[in-house]
């Protein structure tokens, strides 16, 4: 008996060596393009031509961390299966699981809250721009 849990939990630490390093190259990703690149969506420009140019180009960002995310997310997946077992040597590893959870858990929310800032702001300044242009063509007509 004591041979088989040892045996499940070399097999658990292979595996977690796997998800670990889909976590480094994901994690990686993260840090070293991710974050730059939300920061970046943080001031969006005064016109809406620029606005709609930078909302192309975080659409394409989004593709790839959206990718990102989801790999993140099946490794984690992959390892639900650690709750079935009660091993103290492998908690160390459980911390560091819990730790690239919530660390793909924080930058797909940042992710999240950005893609909808993004699309809210194009949608307020289409909405200020057609008014602009209404009150534009008013004027116009009076004017005649």
């Amino acid at each position: 008996m004591m041979s088989n849990k040892r045996i499940q939990e070399l097999e658990l630490v292979m595996e977690f060596e796997k998800v670990e390093e889909c976590f480094k190259e994901v994690n990686s990703w993260i840090e070293n393009v991710g974050r730059k690149r939300l920061k970046e969506t943080v001031n969006l420009n005064d016109s809406l031509e620029m606005l709609l140019q930078a909302q192309k180009q975080f659409k394409e960002f989004d593709l790839v961390a959206s990718e990102y995310c989801k790999r993140g997310q099946e490794a984690l997946k992959k390892m639900n299966q650690w709750e079935d077992f009660s091993f103290v040597d492998v908690h160390s590893y459980r911390v560091k699981l819990r730790a690239y959870e919530d660390q793909l858990e924080e930058f797909c929310t940042q992710l999240d809250e950005t893609r909808h800032r993004v699309c809210e702001t194009v949608r307020l300044y289409e909405f200020f721009d057609k008014v602009r242009q209404g009150i534009c063509c008013t004027e116009g007509g009076v004017k005649s």
